[in-house]
């Protein structure tokens, strides 16, 4: 499909409400177009035009069907930019949504972190039933996904009441699996592969070193730790010496046992033994991951999994049995093979083992993951019954005592669907809430870290600088001099926008 653009530039969101109907489209762009009738345009176009003193309008072009609709030019003032951006959004959402028979439920926001505007529109001193007009009329927001970040909000506030200052957290990245499950499209490699295996000895020194080197640094800026969070990838892929060479590591350059939360995600059952989580409970963790993502054998199979589901609970008992205070399972809605029958089997079974966490994330294509073909991936995004899963998923664990503490969305997920982290009270992650809000400064270590640097609020807003690690462990090692070097400038950021509120 072509968008063509007249008067304007708004590519970033005009394409991002499209994604949300046709989300692995390819998009040409021809900007500075001609008028329509001089471009005669071929095949599927839509084509976005805002002049001085007419309607804003848009027509488009689907499947040999023609249809346009306009809108009044806001007036002129400091939004005025954006309010045209705004209502061109609206024409094309309705347009699409007239055309293809679907209304995405979180309208035409395209950000991932909607409970953010939420909050933001509290700050701003507005009610609950304003925020729901507002939403609904400007951004075609459905009541159901506002009621559902608004509740996630209000579970926040308490949270984020009582965060500390000059605080950060730490993200260690083990970038291996046992295997790569169909549907990813992280940066992960299985750890039986040559590439990794070859490579792991060096990657783990490479880590230590990197894990003093920030914990000189964090004490060089006054920082206080905050969380700790292991994750990957699968970091019990490793051994349990190579885990345990991790946690050695942290507990010797940071003072873990300070943190208010440690995390080590163990994530898949096939990785999962009594020794690595004797290093995890030894290490002082008092959070892990269990992540099973279904209890559907059959769907285990077909997304490459080498666990059944029993597997996966007596890796949760195992977990348990250990004494671990907070148990967190994964589990993803739309899988292929899946049912919403299915689906439901699985939120039961876990409601009945009674995690104090249960995140329910939507499937994400990518055009990285190997889970179908380039007509099949078309023909799932159009059948799949993920929001009758997602739906069930909310009901069920609410009825149970479960609350909804952190919500993100990603692109290219089935339904235009979000992730949802639901929490027995009092058990929520504080580390996904912080990350999620972007108000904590965390420091990563290991490829494809991260770090996000966070600094005083300025006219209501926090400053931000990211350091991107390089992705690949191997690139991660070759370069490693040159990662130490990127880490020195959270020194000059943090320095001059003091961290915290």
């Amino acid at each position: 499909m072509t968008i063509f653009f007249n008067g304007h530039a708004f590519k970033y969101e005009i394409e991002g409400v499209c994604k949300l109907f046709l989300p692995l489209l390819r998009f040409d762009f021809q900007y500075d177009a001609l008028p329509l009738e001089e471009c005669r345009p071929q095949g599927d176009y839509l084509y976005t035009l805002r002049r001085e003193g007419a309607p804003l309008s848009v027509r488009l072009s689907l499947q040999g069907r023609c249809s346009r609709m306009e809108a009044e030019l806001p007036p002129a003032g400091p939004d005025f930019e954006t309010e045209c951006e705004r209502r061109l959004c609206v024409l094309i959402y309705r347009l699409l949504s007239q055309a293809l028979g679907i209304r995405p439920g979180w309208g035409i926001l395209t950000g991932v972190r909607p409970v953010a505007l939420v909050q933001r529109e509290r700050k701003a001193g507005r009610t609950q039933e304003e925020i729901l007009r507002r939403f609904q009329e400007q951004y075609l927001v459905s009541e159901e996904k506002l009621r559902l970040a608004l509740h996630t909000a209000d579970v926040q506030s308490g949270l984020l009441a009582d965060f500390p200052e000059r605080s950060y957290s730490l993200y260690v990245s083990i970038p291996f699996c046992a295997s790569r499950c169909s549907y990813c499209s992280f940066v992960s490699h299985a750890i039986t592969a040559r590439s990794a295996t070859d490579k792991i000895d060096e990657y783990l020194d490479k880590l230590r070193q990197e894990l003093a080197y920030t914990a000189r640094l964090a004490e060089r800026l006054g920082l206080r730790l905050d969380t700790i969070y292991i994750g990957g990838g699968t970091p019990t892929a490793l051994t349990a010496g190579q885990l345990r060479q991790v946690t050695d590591a942290v507990g010797q350059h940071f003072p873990a046992g300070q943190a208010r939360e440690y995390t080590i995600e163990a994530g898949r059952a096939d990785t999962i033994t009594p020794e690595k989580l004797q290093v995890i409970w030894e290490a002082g963790a008092d959070r892990i991951s269990v992540n099973p993502q279904t209890f559907n054998d059959e769907v285990l199979r077909r997304i490459g999994r080498r666990h059944t589901a029993q597997q996966a609970v007596e890796a949760y008992r195992l977990a348990r049995e250990a004494g671990f205070p907070a148990i967190n399972m994964d589990f993803i809605a739309g899988l292929p093979g899946d049912t919403p029958e299915s689906f439901r089997e699985t939120i039961d079974q876990a409601i009945r083992l009674a995690p104090e966490n249960i995140t329910v994330h939507t499937l994400s294509i990518k055009r990285s993951a190997d889970l179908f073909s380039e007509e099949g991936i078309q023909e799932y995004v159009r059948t799949a019954s993920t929001g009758e899963m997602t739906e069930y998923a909310r009901s069920r664990l609410m009825e149970a005592g479960y609350r909804p503490y952190y919500l993100y969305r990603q692109k290219n997920s089935v339904g235009n669907l979000e992730n949802v982290g639901y929490s027995l009270p009092g058990r929520e992650s504080l580390y996904n809430v912080y990350i999620m809000d972007e108000i904590q400064t965390i420091l990563a270590c290991g490829a494809g870290g991260s770090t996000k640097l966070v600094g005083v609020e300025q006219d209501g807003r926090l400053p931000i600088q990211r350091i991107f690690n390089y992705k690949y462990h191997f690139e991660y090692i070759d370069h490693f001099d040159e990662v130490l070097r990127r880490k020195d400038q959270a020194a000059s950021f943090l320095q001059t926008a003091s961290p915290g509120r």
